[in-house]
């Protein structure tokens, strides 16, 4: 008789032979630059390079104190779907300031940015209609476009010649409506979209252009509205879904901020909004004051830049091999064979050193391309950038 046990013992043994396993470790403290780290039952403070927190507002005590208040006011959960009885006015509110920062008609929240991309595409597209999608998209809008009947098309990664060739097909194939979707910022490389180009493709062909800004939300463009504001296309991007989960607090919860009839059309039809729990009331409020304080964030905006300029001039000096950019994603690249392996050894090292950075390799991130993923953030001091490129130059000497 086929034991499943086994084989699924068998199939973890390989992922860890492989040196891809990836281990949970455990915080002892709140979310913040500065952090503490538990093993074996001890815990240890460590520098934090690792999380989405971007503005340093995920510990920060107005929102905390915003969030606390809220659980007196409007209760620990809604136990219910927004269309029953599960929204308040502090979700309506939510919507309209989100709809305003990023500069569309209106918005829509999800449980996730996740839910967000996984009922947006399925509302929108059909089986006449077609899906041109970036290859290195997020997973959660891989996954939503595999649950619609559209067509669908991928193009090579910011190419936009191949992007045209893709266009052209779809229009060829008589697609009723034509959507192009592409992260803003791509999560494993810290790539920007061109948006501008994408958007002049979008008008030649008659295509909506959907933008998932999760990384560019707070701290993207002069205002940090994002990525279509970095590009100057605000008016012309169709549809933007993002997180609350990053820049913004870093709390749960994601949305849809698009022209009124796709996101009425949303509330109709958008099977994780219908079938999922609201926001929680704690994360409204406090998402509510992180996006009033991301609005004039101006210096920790500025900050998170100088931050991340540091860091990639020292690691460049020090011989590290770097992806180009200039957002706070900063992937030091261990290419090849052994490179899964010798990022997680160097990733082991530095947190030993109180240098918290984590490894990616397949299938996070292609075979042979392993890195660690370093993000900088607003809560950094200089001294932590600097202490960060020490750990990684001593880990390599050890490593070897």
């Amino acid at each position: 008789m086929y034991d499943v046990r086994a084989a699924l013992a068998a199939e973890l043994q390989e992922i860890r032979d492989a040196g891809l396993y990836k281990e949970e470790r455990l915080l002892a403290s709140p979310q913040s630059a500065h952090v503490r780290t538990r093993t074996n039952g001890d815990s240890a403070p460590a520098l934090n390079f690792c999380a989405n927190n971007y503005l340093g507002l995920a510990d920060h005590p107005e929102i905390v104190a915003a969030a606390r208040q809220a659980l007196d006011e409007w209760g620990f959960g809604m136990a219910s779907v927004r269309f029953i009885c599960g929204t308040q006015t502090q979700h309506r509110d939510l919507e309209r300031a989100i709809a305003e920062f990023v500069g569309t008609e209106d918005s829509i929240l999800f449980p996730s940015c996740f839910d967000a991309n996984g009922g947006i595409f399925e509302v929108l597209c059909g089986p006449e209609d077609a899906i041109v999608s970036d290859e290195l998209n997020h997973a959660s809008i891989i996954d939503g476009i595999r649950l619609t009947k559209a067509r669908r098309f991928r193009y090579r990664n910011r190419d936009m010649a191949d992007l045209r060739a893709q266009l052209e097909q779809a229009r060829e194939g008589g697609a009723r409506r034509i959507l192009i979707a592409t992260d803003g910022a791509f999560s494993m490389d810290g790539y920007l979209a061109p948006l501008d180009e994408i958007c002049d493709l979008a008008d030649e062909f008659g295509a909506l252009v959907l933008v998932d800004d999760s990384h560019a939300t707070g701290f993207i463009g002069t205002q940090g509205r994002g990525t279509h504001e970095h590009f100057g296309v605000m008016d012309r991007v169709d549809i933007i879904t993002g997180t609350l989960g990053k820049a913004l607090g870093g709390g749960s919860g994601g949305f849809v901020a698009a022209h009124q009839e796709i996101v009425d059309l949303c509330k109709q039809r958008a099977r994780p909004y219908l079938f999922s729990n609201a926001v929680a009331p704690a994360v409204v409020a406090g998402s509510l004051k992180a996006l009033e304080m991301a609005r004039e964030s101006d210096e920790q905006r500025e900050r998170l830049r100088a931050n991340t300029a540091l860091f990639r001039q020292l690691m460049t000096e020090a011989g590290f091999e770097l992806l180009p950019g200039e957002h706070p994603i900063t992937p030091v690249m261990f290419p090849g064979e052994d490179g899964a392996r010798k990022a997680t050894q160097i990733a082991d090292a530095m947190l030993a050193q109180g240098v918290y950075v984590i490894a990616f390799s397949y299938p996070v991130v292609p075979r042979g391309k392993a890195r660690i993923r370093v993000q900088l953030s607003a809560a950094h001091s200089e001294d932590d950038v600097r202490a960060c490129v020490d750990a990684f130059v001593a880990a390599r000497a050890e490593v070897g």
